[in-house]
């Protein structure tokens, strides 16, 4: 079955969903997507109903009785039969379900899955029975997909002691864009326009159809026009979305808890303690707010490169990060249609700071972990991260951008490099001495393996020619500028 020309990037997603629609076996299976919203799980799978014949059907916020009558409404028409389908129960739903694939495999969708099961609990262990063997003599090849955003909930289906553990043949998680697909599915072909606009809109798809309608920045001298006639007007949906993006999950019961918690990650308290204190809480107090923003793909947490019992918090949506560096402080008067013109330039400092400086650095970590040549570090990096190393002579703690760990032949974990990003300084002979010290005292700690340590600087800006030239007789030092990031591996 190929793929739709429609469909961007998502080979591997599609070929996933193929082969499970297409599996040759009797009885029917189950398979699980998920992903945050907006990254076109609902899309991909409509394709391939309507490439395959099957049958899809999205579930709304309603209850109970109502959600079975849309179901059958559904079921009907896509059965042709003269008059809506009327089930007693869900039993009765999921047992006809199972009987529309007699003549082979037949993909069968079920999406926002969440607010089904949120309604009727009883729902997974429904689907369990009529999977178990007694369920599977009367069913046919039915290839049953549930889908969801709850990202928590779905992830939940299959885990611990749920009914439906083991019982999926496909787990598919759809995620954002990389930062090099999303250059190409904006068609940007400017390193620094596609870096600007990604720290702002991250590798979600539909911000640019739907919530943009295909406005893309022209060049780096159309970037701040677009900003302000794409992302800061308030007639345009972009502009709202990142409150929006909390109020739709109902996981989040306290939202301005949830947007302040999001706030200070966004303003560079990225330990609890520190967001604790920005917010006048415990740290204990947040436990349970930090992890569902981390359950719902918003937060990660990220485990300190030199210290693994110490870690940082980090906004995986970019628009999220945006918002409360850059539109939440000055919300006010950007409400006012017209007046986004006259605001744009004295954020500009913040967004730079605060949205741009640190998704660079981000970027440095995912290109170094997934794009870099092994040859060039001197190893395949196992994981790549940020950490803070101590300086107990000086007094002080250095903080390392990258720092990529990989296994020498004997299984134990080296340091293969470490690195400093500036988005907007050119980088010279100050920043590799910085480095230097620091590789140094990596090579001097006990239970670290830098041997071997090689230098990556990376600049937003460029490099000056002293460290350039530098950096052509040592091949341990290397210079990224942003091509280097942007070119095909």
């Amino acid at each position: 079955m190929q793929k739709p020309s429609e469909i961007f990037d998502r080979d591997a997603e599609w070929d996933e969903l193929v082969r499970f629609a297409g599996i040759q076996r009797g009885g029917a299976t189950l398979g699980v997507v998920s992903g945050r919203r907006r990254q076109g799980k609902t899309f991909l799978l409509d394709a391939l109903v309507r490439a395959a014949g099957g049958f899809m059907f999205t579930a709304t916020e309603a209850s109970e009785a109502d959600a079975l009558r849309q179901f059958g409404d559904a079921l009907g028409s896509y059965l042709q039969e003269p008059t809506p389908l009327r089930f007693a129960n869900w039993d009765e739903a999921i047992t006809r379900t199972m009987t529309l694939a007699p003549a082979g495999p037949l993909p069968v969708v079920i999406d926002e899955f969440p607010f089904l099961a949120r309604v009727s609990p009883a729902l997974p262990s429904i689907i369990q029975r009529a999977l178990d063997p007694a369920g599977q003599r009367s069913n046919t090849q039915v290839r049953l997909l549930l889908c969801g955003s709850a990202l928590s909930f779905m992830g939940g289906l299959l885990s611990g002691t749920a009914p439906l553990r083991g019982r999926a043949g496909l787990e598919l998680v759809v995620r954002t864009l990389d930062y090099r697909s999303a250059a190409r599915f904006w068609d940007i072909t400017d390193p620094r326009t596609a870096l600007l606009v990604n720290s702002i809109v991250g590798g979600t798809p539909a911000y640019r159809h739907e919530f943009t309608q295909d406005d893309t920045p022209a060049g780096p001298a159309d970037f701040d026009d677009w900003v302000i006639r794409a992302v800061l007007n308030p007639a345009r949906p972009l502009f709202r979305e990142a409150r929006y993006l909390l109020a739709e999950e109902p996981d989040v019961r306290d939202p301005a808890l949830y947007h302040s918690v999001l706030a200070a990650i966004a303003d560079g308290r990225t330990r609890r303690g520190e967001i604790a204190t920005f917010l006048g809480r415990q740290p204990s107090d947040l436990a349970h707010p930090l992890g569902v923003l981390e359950d719902l793909g918003l937060v990660v947490r990220e485990e300190d490169a030199f210290r693994s019992n110490k870690g940082v918090y980090r906004t995986a949506e970019p628009l999220l990060n945006f918002y409360h560096a850059v539109m939440r402080p000055a919300w006010g008067d950007l409400e006012r249609a017209g007046r986004a013109r006259q605001v744009w330039p004295r954020l500009q400092r913040s967004f730079l700071s605060k949205v741009v400086g640190p998704h660079f650095e981000s970027v440095c970590r995912s290109w170094t972990r997934w794009e870099a040549d092994p040859d060039l570090l001197g190893g395949y990096p196992s994981r790549v991260a940020a950490g803070v190393v101590n300086d107990s002579a000086a007094r002080t703690q250095h903080e390392v951008d990258v720092a990529a760990f990989g296994r020498d032949e004997q299984g134990r974990e080296e340091l293969l490099a470490i690195g400093e990003a500036k988005w907007n300084e050119t980088v010279g002979l100050s920043h590799l001495q910085r480095l230097t010290h620091i590789q140094a005292l990596l090579r001097g700690r006990d239970g670290v393996a830098a041997g071997r340590c090689r230098l990556l600087l990376f600049s937003g800006k460029g490099f000056s020619n002293d460290l350039r030239a530098e950096a052509q007789t040592d091949p341990d030092i290397q210079l990224v500028n942003l091509e280097r990031l942007y070119e095909a591996g």
